[in-house]
């Protein structure tokens, strides 16, 4: 298997650069494309906020104002993209409805690439995260500094959908993985499953992978956590769990702790 496009959404600010380095070292294995994708605020968003007669006055003004700071933006992510180097970089500045266009763009994309911050809930990308993640449920990695592809990958695995969602989906960085661990909490889930059922499915293509059984009950985040990096590990496989409420993705405890806590780079899937 393989990835042919890698998405990272870029806000014109000094997030961009890590962010594309990222995504360059997660494209590049593979030969992909890089799209970065410029997603600033929409000006549609702010429009119902400003009532009627908002084409004078201060309406007018803050208008204007999104506007150049959009443009300015722009020019800072074309920058930040062209500095990469990287031969198959594809820039998309998206117009209004930002939110629409950045949706597309992800549905042809294999991964989309963040950094700490936007997975926090931190920055003008903090959105653009869990719309990827909830709504439009995309594969997202949250890059964390030293991301490499080829060094040791952990799956966090509970035989549930969101795991095993993320454990297909992984396929392609665990062919290229110089050694793969399937962590399994069993004390720390409700429902009865065999980590060897995902070791038979790795190994039928051509992954061979070590399984580690978890004494921990309760919150299974930080024996995961704790297992990966004893392992070493240079990217956590692990499901996404939440529900989309009022337009806000609502992290449950276990995938609020692998955000929250550093560690290894996540690739996470709803």
């Amino acid at each position: 298997m393989t990835w042919a496009r890698i998405m990272a959404p870029l806000s014109g600010g000094q997030g961009d650069p890590p962010t594309i380095a990222a995504a360059v070292a997660l494209a590049e294995p593979f030969g992909a494309e890089l799209a970065c994708v410029y997603t600033p605020a929409d000006v549609a968003d702010v429009m119902p906020w400003m009532g009627e007669g908002f084409l004078g006055g201060v309406q007018t003004t803050a208008l204007e104002s999104l506007k150049e700071a959009t443009a300015v933006g722009e020019g800072n992510a074309r920058k930040a993209a062209a500095a990469s180097g990287y031969a198959k970089t594809h820039f998309i500045g998206l117009q209004t409805p930002v939110w629409a266009g950045l949706s597309a763009e992800s549905r042809l994309s294999d991964v989309v690439v963040f950094t700490s911050d936007p997975a926090r809930g931190r920055g003008p990308l903090a959105e653009a995260f869990q719309q990827m993640v909830a709504d439009e449920q995309r594969p997202v990695l949250v890059a964390r500094p030293g991301l490499k592809v080829g060094g040791v990958v952990a799956v966090a695995w509970d035989g549930g959908k969101e795991a095993s969602r993320a454990a297909r989906l992984a396929t392609p960085i665990l062919e290229r993985a110089s050694r793969v661990v399937i962590l399994a909490a069993p004390k720390a889930s409700s429902r009865s499953f065999d980590p060897n059922r995902l070791k038979a499915y790795y190994a039928a293509r051509g992954v061979s992978a070590d399984v580690e059984v978890l004494s921990d009950s309760g919150d299974a985040a930080p024996g995961l956590l704790k297992a990966a990096g004893a392992a070493g590990a240079d990217i956590l496989v692990a499901g996404a769990f939440g529900h989309p409420r009022l337009q806000e993705f609502i992290f449950g405890g276990t995938t609020r702790t692998l955000l929250g806590t550093d560690g290894p780079s996540l690739f996470l899937s709803h």
